[in-house]
């Protein structure tokens, strides 16, 4: 898995900065994690970047507050693998990297990665450059 996350991370980040994005959420703006994660560790240099709030419940105790962390750094193979290995393992959520123009996305989850390009015609080189990643169903899903 380790392998195919750095292929396709290579191809969009080679000589490039990006932005590698973590998150957590709490039903406080500033509180703990509502859950145990090993994001602190796994992406030490992070800062907080971006709060999201939910508290469309009446209720506070339905409230949530999902807050992202970032750091930009030059890519290189194998610098976030901590963090892939945690997604396949499914030991940490919501991880991205992104180029600083936010025009390639790669999302990384157990088994597999959304990847958000800027174009169709740069998807499609992308899946025809690797067919023989794709299922056999016909959409290729």
């Amino acid at each position: 898995m380790l392998d195919r996350y750095n292929t396709i991370l290579d191809e969009l980040f080679a000589d490039t900065d990006v932005f590698v994005v973590t998150m957590d959420w709490s039903d406080t703006p500033t509180g703990p994690p509502g859950y145990s994660t090993p994001r602190p560790t796994l992406h030490p240099g992070s800062i907080r970047w971006w709060t999201e709030s939910d508290q469309d419940d009446p209720d506070p105790k339905f409230h949530t507050h999902t807050r992202l962390y970032a750091d930009r750094r030059r890519w290189s193979r194998g610098c976030v693998d901590g963090l892939l290995r945690a997604v396949a393992d499914e030991a940490l959520m919501e991880v991205f990297i992104a180029d600083t123009k936010l025009r390639h996305i790669h999302h990384p989850y157990d088994g597999d990665a959304d990847v958000i390009l800027a174009t169709p015609a740069e998807r499609d080189r992308m899946r025809d450059r690797h067919t023989d990643w794709l299922s056999s169903h016909p959409a290729g899903l």
